[in-house]
């Protein structure tokens, strides 16, 4: 297929409208909303150079999103980084995954309704999920041996030390070396990417339009909600 010169320089315009912002929102950027939309060879031009920056370019409900692959540590995060972001300094890879436990929790807490949207919940206190993360990793631990463990791909039990390795500090706890702050990090780090409205005042944790749009479009079809469940160690309902 021939291109247009005016059709390679809009790609090229919306391509880099969504580096610098990582979204493009029908209503703030119609111009280049509209091309996107409604002319296919500039679509397929912005996929292709989505596809060789190793990301995918995904319009949901009036948005367009840049979403970085998974390995792909350039756009998106290493493992290093998020370490550095979510973890106490010196952390293990326990630490790192006790956060990533933190958000697929999360995730299970907000999400799986089987109405229009998967949405299933407006909100949760921050104290309430800290009581959700401490109960799951427990239920995990009890549920399963080790053998049970490594199957799933989750070590309930290691993860679960190392939880409980961090001190119990109050709400204003700040430091990751405690439970509060080390969940104060995740969230605001989540509130940071746009995915949640973390309320400080109100220790109030709320998702954003950007993460309902994903979650219900892409993070939740059916193998990838199996997968989530599967790993926290959840039966789904048939």
């Amino acid at each position: 297929m021939s291109y247009e010169i005016d059709d390679i320089k809009m790609s090229h315009r919306i391509f880099y409208h969504l580096l610098k912002n990582g979204e493009l929102m029908e209503e703030k950027d119609k111009e280049l909303y509209r091309a996107y939309s409604e002319n296919e060879r500039i679509m397929n031009l912005v996929k292709d150079i989505g596809e060789a920056s190793e990301c995918s370019i995904e319009k949901y409900g009036g948005t367009i999103y840049l979403i970085p692959w998974e390995d792909n540590d350039f756009l998106g995060y290493s493992k290093g980084e998020l370490k550095n972001e979510l973890c106490k300094s010196n952390a293990t890879d326990k630490d790192y995954y006790l956060s990533q436990f933190a958000i697929l929790t999360l995730l299970v807490e907000m999400y799986g309704s089987r109405g229009s949207s998967s949405k299933s919940r407006n909100y949760l206190r921050g104290g309430d999920f800290l009581n959700i993360i401490s109960a799951r990793l427990k239920e995990g631990a009890e549920k399963n041996g080790e053998e049970e463990q490594d199957r799933n791909g989750i070590a309930f039990t290691n993860i679960l030390e190392k939880f409980e390795s961090l001190k119990s500090g109050d709400r204003s706890s700040r430091s990751k070396t405690t439970k509060e702050g080390f969940l104060y990090g995740i969230l605001k780090f989540l509130d940071g990417q746009g995915l949640i409205d973390y309320i400080e005042a109100d220790d109030m944790i709320k998702t954003t339009k950007k993460l309902d749009s994903l979650m219900d479009w892409n993070l939740l079809n059916r193998s990838n909600y199996s997968r989530v469940l599967k790993a926290l160690g959840e039966a789904e309902d048939e």
